[in-house]
């Protein structure tokens, strides 16, 4: 059995080698880009909707309304096409999983980490967009300046965290739904392969919504910098 997708080996060329993680990866995009542009290309503004329209109107609105209870700003769905395309990418990831023969790309820590450090480098692009270079660096400095190591471990550990909280969940979901299937390969392994599609969601729904957290706290945190000098 593997572990993660990683060592499953589709093909290769002397030491070169091409593992599930990466074919499964671009396949997830290949399927978003093709969904995506399947439905936008016959939106209709006033007359009848399709259904996939509907469908897709209400996971855009759901995650719009996510992001701004969050992040409780202005401006906040500047951030909707980052964290929405997290979202799907990991929900869609996982939610392949009911697929026989498919390995979710989110099962690999290399996967987990990319998205983790994609998070850890919008924190403070957003926050440098919000307010500038310089006074976005001040916080690594304040309350004094020798801070900065302490506040490079914090960021670097929260990225370490984020992204083994994913890989973790999901690798031991499908090694247990792999283990029933061997044990007791009848009803039970069906009700743990539901239970584990619900438990991709709620991981998809996890990431982002930290994610989001992340920024929120760093934009909210240069606002009320701005107020402070105001006042």
């Amino acid at each position: 059995m593997d572990i993660t997708p990683d060592h499953l080996i589709l093909l290769q060329w002397g030491a070169a080698h091409l593992n599930a993680t990466i074919v499964y990866t671009w396949v997830v995009m290949l399927l978003l880009v093709a969904m995506a542009r399947g439905v936008t290309r016959r939106l209709s503004l006033d007359g009848p909707r399709s259904r996939w329209q509907n469908a897709l109107e209400a996971i855009v609105s759901g995650i719009r309304n996510q992001v701004r209870e969050v992040s409780g700003a202005e401006g906040s769905d500047a951030y909707l096409p980052f964290i929405g395309t997290l979202f799907l990418f990991i929900a869609v990831s996982n939610e392949l999983h009911a697929v026989p023969g498919w390995h979710a790309p989110t099962g690999s820590l290399s996967t987990t980490a990319a998205l983790a450090i994609c998070v850890a480098l919008s924190v403070p692009l957003f926050g440098i967009r919000k307010v500038g270079f310089r006074k976005y660096l001040h916080h690594y400095l304040s309350p004094v300046f020798f801070m900065l190591p302490i506040h490079m471990i914090s960021e670097i550990s929260r990225t370490v965290a984020l992204a083994v909280r994913l890989f973790g969940n999901i690798m031991s979901g499908s090694m247990v739904v792999a283990l029933l299937l061997v044990i007791a390969p009848l009803f039970f392994p069906v009700l743990i392969q539901a239970l584990d599609l619900i438990i991709g969601l709620i991981q998809a729904y996890i990431f982002a919504i930290l994610a989001m957290v992340y920024i929120a706290a760093a934009i909210r945190r240069e606002d009320e910098k701005e107020q402070e000098e105001k006042g």
